[in-house]
């Protein structure tokens, strides 16, 4: 399946620059030829191309599917950047290919990495949609304090399932036994130094729970992928 993504395809009928560009010049895809697109939020399209150039390929609409792959769960994973970009950039990848719905970078006490580049991770973000077959490309949000992060939380969504998953020595169940099936999570990792004992402190004072992700000790990207992929099984398993 050719996948290509354009997230205003009904709107303008053409494939984006960069998505004409490798259609027309990469695969030299021609007019008449079938192509599937994704918008992005739910989307696949079946289309043929009407002319193909490098800079707008125009396409009509053959047919259309509507909550393509739609999961019965929501997930928004909260993950302090590592401070070699590779790794986080890494866990995005994987953690797409897994599926989740909604990513905020996080800035906290013992973060040694407080800038990314977003436009970067929005690309590998919608790489990773088209190379696993999804219609959903996550949403990416600025990059933003614990702080912040926790009090947007626990005011704007009280009915959310939400955890937070830290190496300290303190009461904490696993997070495939406690994770709600069919629900929105909401998950945060920590940077490669750990949250701050305060940090953790304030997440359990504003209902977050304590929760682990096994017996080992798991770099950042590892513990995000393996969180994604906890509440992945935890919907398939109840």
């Amino acid at each position: 399946m050719n996948l290509f993504y354009a997230p205003d395809i009904l709107q303008t009928l053409t494939l984006p620059e960069e998505e004409s560009q490798h259609c027309a010049k990469v695969l030299r895809m021609k007019a008449g030829e079938r192509i599937h697109i994704i918008d992005g939020v739910g989307g696949l399209y079946e289309a043929e191309i009407l002319e193909s150039h490098p800079k707008r390929t125009q396409v009509t609409i053959l047919s259309e599917q509507h909550e393509y792959g739609r999961r019965p769960f929501r997930l928004h994973l909260a993950v302090a950047p590592t401070k070699n970009i590779d790794r986080f950039e890494w866990f995005v990848e994987k953690a797409t290919e897994i599926g989740f719905d909604e990513l905020t970078p996080l800035c906290c006490r013992y973060s040694e990495r407080k800038i990314i580049k977003p436009e970067r991770i929005e690309k590998i973000l919608v790489s990773a949609a088209k190379q696993s077959l999804k219609a959903y490309v996550p949403r990416l949000n600025p990059m933003t304090t614990f702080k912040d992060f926790i009090n947007n939380f626990s005011s704007l969504t009280p009915h959310s399932s939400l955890f937070i998953a830290h190496c300290y020595d303190q009461p904490k169940q696993h997070l495939l036994h406690v994770c709600p099936p069919a629900s929105d999570v909401v998950v945060m990792v920590g940077p490669e130094g750990d949250f701050s004992e305060e940090e953790v402190e304030l997440a359990l004072r504003n209902s977050f729970q304590a929760i682990s992700l096994g017996e080992s000790r798991l770099r950042t990207e590892t513990a995000g992928v393996v969180a994604c992929h906890l509440v992945t099984i935890a919907n398939l398993s109840k």
